[in-house]
């Protein structure tokens, strides 16, 4: 009996010996898997700003799966990427692709944020031009122009119009990226809109004939708005309610408010005197009888005189 128990003890012993021995074999195999599908991929080691110099302090070696290895990453760090201009603020441990570089040989600074085909052009704001310091690099705005229509238009009163649309913040100030501390936002004096050669023709014309008025828009909105401008007449007309939508709401059109219908009924003619007569009740004021307050004993009552 003491021997039976003595083998299934080792029995058993030996079945969780294998079990572990088969568990430990297969991780390794695992790991070894994972390790062979590992890429080396150049990283930021500290924050690149936008327009500046990569240097080899800037960059660290990290591994990657290959399967989320992003196309256009650096291997190595080596002279393809060394002294290249990144186009775009690229974050700590954030991988450096060829997308967020400037074109070989683009000089660092501002020159190396304007796509092809685009120009760079500053305009004079103050902090109501400017949407009281929020405009910022990346930020998209409509400019309004108010302005004098020519005489041969036949209108001789002003006019406020939006002439360019969707227009992208490439600085502020003398900042190409967006400022750590909103107070840097307060002497913000001019910024630099992208533009195209066409556009920055529109604009020179709209701030030496006019004045500017800078309009934020939501970075998601990409529709085109026509609108026909206002005037003083048009200013006068009033304009109805719109309900205000909900912060990340999409809507397509904004919605009147609803508005209060009051019905007025038609004033009731007035009734003769015969019908009034007739239709009223009349109620007779009851008067008051004098009475007397009589205590016999432990008992009360009131007596009323006729």
């Amino acid at each position: 009996m003491r021997n039976k128990r003595l083998i299934i003890a080792l029995l058993a012993a030996i079945l969780f010996g294998l079990i572990a021995a088969f568990s430990v074999k297969q991780y390794l195999l695992n790991a070894q898997a994972y390790t062979r599908n590992l890429n080396d991929v150049v990283v930021a080691k500290v924050e690149i700003p936008v327009g500046s110099r990569i240097i080899p302090e800037q960059l660290t070696i990290a591994q990657v799966p290959a399967n989320v290895t992003l196309d256009g990453a650096f291997t190595v760090v080596d002279g393809k990427l060394i002294g290249r201009v990144a186009s775009m603020s690229i974050s700590p441990r954030e991988p450096i692709t060829e997308g967020r570089l400037a074109p070989v040989g683009a000089a660092g600074g501002l020159s190396s944020v304007i796509p092809d085909g685009y120009r760079a052009m500053t305009v004079k704001v103050d902090d109501v031009v400017g949407v009281s310091g929020f405009i910022m690099p990346g930020t998209l705005v409509d400019i309004v122009v108010v302005i004098t229509p020519p005489k041969s238009s036949g209108q001789e009163e002003m006019i406020s119009k939006i002439v360019l649309q969707n227009i992208k913040v490439l600085a502020s100030g003398q900042n190409i990226d967006k400022p750590k501390d909103s107070r840097e936002t307060a002497s913000i004096k001019a910024v630099t809109l992208q533009v195209t050669p066409e556009q920055a023709e529109k604009l020179a014309l709209a701030s030496s004939e006019g004045k500017l008025q800078l309009v934020m828009r939501n970075s998601v909105d990409q529709a085109d708005e026509q609108t026909s401008g206002a005037n003083k007449r048009s200013l006068l007309t009033g304009e109805h309610a719109m309900i205000s939508p909900e912060p990340g709401k999409n809507d397509e059109q904004p919605k009147p408010a609803p508005t209060s219908n009051v019905r007025r009924s038609a004033p009731r003619p007035n009734r003769t005197v015969t019908e009034t007569a007739k239709t009223s009740k009349v109620t007779t004021p009851t008067v008051a009888r004098p009475s007397v307050e009589v205590i016999e004993g432990a008992k009360k009552k009131t007596v009323d005189f006729p």
